[in-house]
């Protein structure tokens, strides 16, 4: 648990550091150039730890990269700041930024290889939007006949294991009924994100940790591009991490920075891998269920102010920004919701996806994007605001070039009901539609 002395230190430090040097004019990859020579050299800071020339980024990424390391890592700027000790901050969503594919899913598939998966009373218990279509569905597939509270024989009946990926993955039913509905707030949750730490119910922490690692042992020794049947489904079998992001993130822990993973998944599965690259659990944040009698319950703690619930905040677009604004810097109350004064952002934001865009956004020095095609962030990152984008292909399987150009002035903002508008600068003006110009 991070302890509040320990909130308001990171708050001070990062302050410190802000006030103490100034933004570095990091070079935007919105424009098209050829791949960086592995050899390309970059002037370093004489005490700064160096990204490892040998990885490949697209363009000038890297450069980008090492030039703000030495600009903002308390190695670069002891002298200049008369050495004092004020870390800054960088923070990474997890899911297809520091790893290829999905490590919540992963977990969820080894527990529903492996009877895992403990039968509710009601299915309509363990989300406070699931459908009666949704729920008629599971208790058809899954049946009656197993004790409440007693395993699923997910392992080998196929129906059960389709209805709960399908939810999972397309919020839908099978037969193609929603499996969601209701109102929830599309800028802080999503149901069948919520949904899948909900279906742990019954299972300590521990528990759920060694299936994160029995699937993350698994899915690191599957080949690359494997696949695997999930009931009916197929899914990507292996998972890797991105070595240049595991050297990023490694450079930047020595370099003087606090490294945060902020992820959409699984509290407990999200601590499992981020080990992987030398990010501790005080370091992981994710989707924190409420215990009962040292079980996980269908309900999450919430943040800004908002009380535990059954998914209405979790770290999903605004809520990864109020869950680094309260566990970095320990801002309290509805304040966490808000964009804060750059003293107190972080210096370095990466992700893939629009649930990432807010905090990335929110970075002061660089925010790194890799390309999956996602409306919301690409839109913000090929407008290219500030002038410290970074845009990298991704680093295994890359997508290629999307045809039709990112629709940014019509449907580029989710807005909190659900419903899409024009992307907006913050002078008003309405971001144009963007091509796509940073793929494999």
């Amino acid at each position: 648990m991070r302890t509040r002395s320990a909130l308001v230190a990171m708050s001070l430090a990062a302050a410190a550091l802000t006030a103490a040097v100034p933004a570095p004019a990091v070079a935007a990859s919105g424009a098209p150039h050829a791949p960086e020579a592995a050899g390309a050299r970059h002037a370093p800071a004489a005490k700064c730890p160096q990204l490892d020339k040998k990885l490949k980024w697209y363009g000038k990424n890297r450069s980008a990269l090492q030039r703000l390391i030495d600009e903002r890592g308390t190695c670069g700027r002891s002298e200049r700041a008369g050495g004092s000790n004020h870390r800054p901050v960088a923070a990474f969503d997890w899911d297809n930024t520091v790893v290829k594919n999905d490590t919540t899913d992963v977990t969820l598939v080894w527990a529903l290889q492996h009877d895992k998966i403990l039968r509710p009373r009601s299915w309509s218990d363990t989300s406070k939007w699931l459908t009666p279509a949704a729920d008629r569905a599971l208790t058809e597939a899954c049946g009656t006949s197993v004790p409440v509270g007693s395993p699923l024989p997910t392992s080998t009946d196929a129906e059960c294991t389709d209805e709960i990926f399908e939810i999972r993955t397309e919020a839908q039913t099978m037969d193609g009924d929603p499996a969601f509905g209701g109102r929830w707030n599309h800028r802080r949750t999503v149901p069948e994100y919520a949904w899948v730490a909900q279906l742990f119910a019954g299972h300590t922490p521990r528990e759920v940790s060694a299936y994160a690692e029995a699937g993350r042992k698994k899915s690191l020794a599957a080949p690359v591009g494997s696949e695997m049947k999930v009931g009916t489904h197929t899914m990507p079998a292996y998972v890797r991490y991105y070595p240049q992001q595991k050297d990023l993130i490694r450079t930047l822990q020595r370099a003087g920075f606090e490294v945060y993973i902020v992820s959409a998944g699984v509290e407990y599965a999200a601590e499992a891998w981020a080990k992987g690259v030398g990010v501790d659990a005080e370091h992981t944040i994710a989707i924190r269920s409420v215990l009962r009698d040292g079980r996980i319950t269908y309900r999450n703690e919430g943040c800004g102010g908002e009380p535990a619930s059954k998914g209405e905040t979790i770290p999903y677009i605004d809520g990864k920004r109020c869950w680094i604004n309260q566990d970095v810097y320990g801002i309290d109350g509805p304040a966490a919701w808000e964009r804060q004064d750059s003293a107190r952002r972080i210096a370095l934001g990466g992700g893939d996806a629009d649930t990432d865009v807010t905090f990335v956004r929110d970075a002061t020095g660089a925010h790194l994007v890799l390309n999956r095609n996602k409306n919301e962030i690409m839109c913000r990152a090929y407008d290219n605001a500030d002038g410290r984008w970074l845009v990298n292909p991704m680093f295994i399987e890359p997508l290629p070039r999307k045809a039709s150009p990112f629709p940014c002035a019509t449907t580029g903002h989710i807005n909190e009901d659900g419903s899409l508008s024009a992307m907006r600068r913050p002078d008003g003006s309405i971001v144009p539609d963007q091509r796509d110009r940073v793929s494999g």
